[in-house]
């Protein structure tokens, strides 16, 4: 198992509710993303200069599972983790907790496909298996 863990927070706006005033679902598939361009920020690999250097990272399966909802206001730790990275995969887990009680809001992952700019098939940059040391 991979021990890197990364932490990013974010605070719920107003917005981001229904009318029962908590989140709106697909804002947290939002937040996935959040978690995991600022895990692959951390490392050093930003999401742009991966892809201006013609490598794509498209969502091929998303889960999610809803514990308790999170509410206006709330400030919400995303907690990202990776799972494996394959030949030309890889998959990241995430648990998203309200910051003020640490409780769980919500389970999931994210399985990604490594692509060129044509979407075709492509192996994991190796500079990016060398910073992930999986």
């Amino acid at each position: 198992m991979n021990p890197l863990v990364h932490r990013t927070q974010v605070r719920v706006a107003y917005a981001e509710t229904d009318a029962m005033g908590m989140v709106y679902y697909a804002h947290y598939l939002r937040w996935l993303e959040v978690g995991r361009t600022e895990l692959m920020r951390s490392l050093g690999v930003a999401y742009k200069e991966m892809e201006d250097r013609g490598t794509f990272l498209p969502v091929s399966e998303v889960f999610c599972k809803y514990h308790v909802p999170a509410r206006y206001d709330d400030i919400l730790i995303i907690e990202t983790t990776v799972d494996f990275l394959k030949r030309a995969s890889i998959q990241f887990s995430y648990r998203i907790l309200r910051k003020s009680d640490e409780t769980l809001l919500i389970t999931g992952s994210t399985l990604h496909a490594f692509v060129d700019r044509e979407g075709k098939i492509v192996k994991v940059p190796s500079t990016l298996r060398a910073k992930l040391n999986i």
